[in-house]
């Protein structure tokens, strides 16, 4: 059992170094040490339980000859059981979009980096956005890392070299300021959605964590609420995936507010009015009136669209929503490693990069205090 520098327990195979980094280290089956070093404790404990389920399950007898395409075939096949379905299918979608096309017939052992370039270049010039690149690069990468660990290549050619950042810059998603969340909400009163997009702005929740909470994670009494699934569509098999939160971290309990309980409360006997509600979706809270059945995520970014039509404001989808209430939690004094934990972040830097927003009130409102201490006489 490895332990931190403080002297605690990390686990099996896992240990800190000196400098600060975390190792990893196991026996594969053939013998042979597999060792690996990571910045964080989270990415160490990931990488050794992935490599050694590979280790137990993984039968490779791979051919000199086979192509790109066999090879990710038998790639993702592993990959579906060990991560979540999102990530495994936007594995495939760029596979098959973007990288089949360029080395998908190509020997395995064949490709070199600058066919690696080939498929960033390609898409930057289709018009992609950078961040859309990006996640190919890791899907590349991940790929032909996995050929290298097991011997099928003696070196991964998606190297540091192999540049992602080009393409269209990705449109920022800001936060509504107070005086564009009121007008939204103004125009939202009456929707069939308006709690639903009022309860985001109060919890901060996923909207596919919306979507899946049912009436036995609410405490009423304690005026908190549990969160550990979360629910999507899939239009492509017709029928509702329902699995665990984005991460370990996304399972949590978050405080409510007073609005926030009086919206359930309203949803409560708002079922009172539905016809039918199947038995399968008696225990969601938030429903379909007409169906008795959850609505579809996309359903709420098309509702989301018209109130902006009507509004007269910038169309935004769900997840501003949820920019919205943290920069609203931040603004009004909250610490971030407690929105952090509301959030369900797994590391306070994706709390403060991806989701507190500066909006122009608070930028003149900060150096309106600093105003005095900037003068020079």
């Amino acid at each position: 059992m490895g332990k931190d520098l403080k002297g605690k327990e990390l686990g099996v195979g896992i240990s800190q170094e000196k400098n600060g980094l975390y190792s990893a280290r196991f026996v594969d089956r053939f013998g042979k040490r597999q060792h690996k070093r990571f910045k964080k404790l989270q990415e160490c404990r990931q990488w050794i339980a992935e490599a050694q389920f590979l280790d137990e399950h993984c039968d490779l007898n791979v051919p000199n000859d086979m192509i790109v395409d066999a090879w990710f075939e038998y790639w993702i096949d592993l990959k579906k059981k060990m991560v979540r379905p999102n990530t495994s299918r936007n594995y495939t979608e760029r596979y098959q979009r973007n990288i089949k096309p360029v080395i998908g017939n190509m020997k395995l052992v064949d490709v070199k980096p600058i066919h690696c370039q080939k498929i960033m270049n390609d898409m930057a010039d289709e018009g992609y956005k950078t961040t859309t690149i990006y996640q190919t690069r890791i899907a590349l990468y991940n790929m032909l890392e996995f050929a290298k660990e097991n011997d099928v290549i003696t070196n991964n050619p998606c190297k540091k070299s192999v540049k992602s950042d080009i393409g269209k810059e990705s449109e920022k998603k800001e936060a509504l300021t107070i005086e564009t969340q009121r007008k939204f909400l103004e125009y939202a009163t009456g929707n069939s959605y308006e709690d639903q997009f009022r309860f985001i702005l109060q919890t901060g929740l996923r909207t596919g964590e919306l979507v899946g909470l049912r009436w036995e994670d609410i405490d009423f009494k304690n005026k908190k609420m549990k969160i550990t699934r979360t629910m999507e569509y899939r239009y492509s098999v017709g029928e509702w995936k329902v699995g665990p939160p984005k991460s370990k971290s996304g399972i949590r309990t978050v405080p409510l507010t007073d609005e926030a309980i009086a919206i359930l409360k309203r949803q409560k006997e708002k079922h009172k009015d539905i016809s039918v509600i199947p038995i399968e979706w008696v225990n969601q809270v938030f429903l379909c009136k007409r169906l008795g059945t959850p609505v579809k995520n996309s359903t709420y970014d098309t509702a989301l669209f018209k109130i902006c039509d009507k509004a007269g404001i910038k169309h935004f989808s769900m997840h501003v929503l949820r920019h919205t209430f943290a920069t609203r939690c931040i603004e009004a004094g909250m610490k971030p490693k407690t929105l952090q934990m509301l959030l369900g972040h797994s590391n306070i830097g994706i709390t403060m990069n991806l989701y507190v927003h500066t909006t122009e009130e608070e930028k003149l409102k900060e150096i309106e205090l600093v105003a005095e201490a900037l003068k020079v006489i």
